[in-house]
């Protein structure tokens, strides 16, 4: 039973202990208010916190520790082909979790993803904003849409997808069973969409960085790309080797 289901038929039982002292010895409301308070709070942080896996279980970290994993989110985009290029100088395989609608525009760098020994994961073809308010049955349409867009390019089908934003909630739980998925999340959180500075970017990840961890990155970031080759350079110095995501999970990749 995922922690979220847990969690509601706790605060459930916390309702009617509070209703019964209520009624029976005049107890506080203000019971009342913490309850709901620490319930709807918790539901917030599940649903931003995708390591958690309150609503439905994502792969967020390995346990080889010899090992990590970089992944690559929102492309093909500006910088994928510069990115390519230096995991393939530095024979690094890497995941990128493509946006549908990206991969439709641009299929020569899916083509390029999987000719260099890439994984080509799911993240949804829109990625709109609106995207975790949508139901069950579409995000599903979404999560398929991008499957087939993918498997029109390269003959495969996707089996791993990671939420866009790193949002879930029982739809997405919904969605992710109905269409046979595995979430994948992350360990260590690069925030590099928000850097302006590559040299901070980079010091933060290596002071995070620790064995079976898998790395958020993006394939928009021109920062991304500037700091690449040093980062690998470095992880490599702390005594980590670099491993495809689905490899390194020991899962498979495609359906």
């Amino acid at each position: 039973m995922r922690p979220y289901r847990i969690f509601t038929i706790l605060f459930l039982f916390s309702l009617l202990v509070i209703d019964y002292a209520y009624f029976m010895w005049g107890a506080s409301l203000w019971w009342l208010a913490v309850s709901i308070t620490i319930y709807v709070s918790a539901v917030v942080l599940g649903t931003i916190f995708i390591r958690w896996n309150f609503f439905l279980p994502s792969l967020n970290k390995s346990s080889h520790k010899n090992v990590v994993a970089l992944t690559f989110d929102d492309g093909p985009a500006g910088q994928t082909a510069a990115i390519l290029d230096i995991l393939k100088a530095e024979g690094v395989p890497a995941a990128f979790f493509s946006i549908g609608r990206h991969a439709a525009a641009h299929p020569d760098l899916v083509k390029r993803w999987d000719a260099e020994g890439h994984l080509v994961g799911n993240h949804s073809y829109g990625h709109s904003f609106h995207f975790d308010w949508k139901s069950a049955k579409a995000m599903s349409r979404e999560i398929e849409q991008t499957n087939d867009t993918i498997r029109s390019i390269i003959g495969k089908k996707p089996k791993t997808f990671r939420p866009p934003y790193g949002v879930t909630n029982p739809n997405l739980a919904r969605a992710v069973k109905r269409t046979g998925m595995v979430s994948i999340g992350w360990s260590l959180r690069t925030f590099d969409t928000a850097a302006k500075d590559p040299k901070e970017l980079l010091e933060r990840i290596l002071l995070k960085v620790e064995g079976g961890d898998i790395i958020l990155l993006h394939d928009s970031m021109p920062v991304t790309t500037e700091i690449l080759t040093a980062l690998i350079k470095a992880v490599r110095q702390k005594g980590y080797t670099f491993a495809r995501v689905d490899k390194m999970l020991d899962i498979d990749a495609y359906a």
